[in-house]
């Protein structure tokens, strides 16, 4: 029943706020689910649940590989935001638009 109330109110939220507001929310959650996970959340994973982070930055997911290490057969990342080089801005002296590591998934 959670999964259906988590699903709508996103949906609301896209529908609301538009695209930008839903990217930031769903990532507010992983990362709530990622540090601060609940017991229900940690039971399931000790059953063997695995939960797929998606668009995660790469030092979001190396502070978790520190400090959640024991969990870390629960996890999956995908869609990695690597690091930007301090350099990297596009032809307009603007930051380059969010790359994304393509994983194959």
């Amino acid at each position: 029943m959670r999964n259906v109330v988590l699903v709508a109110s996103s949906a609301i939220g896209a529908l609301t706020f538009g695209p930008l507001a839903q990217a930031k929310d769903l990532r507010d959650i992983e990362l709530r689910r990622l540090f601060e996970p609940t017991s229900a959340e940690v039971e399931a994973e000790q059953q063997g649940r695995i939960y797929i982070y998606e668009g995660l930055k790469e030092e979001d997911i190396a502070r978790a590989l520190r400090e959640q290490f024991r969990r870390v057969d629960s996890m999956m990342f995908i869609r990695v935001q690597p690091a930007p080089a301090p350099h990297h801005m596009d032809q307009g002296g603007e930051p380059a638009p969010v790359y994304y590591q393509n994983d194959g998934c």
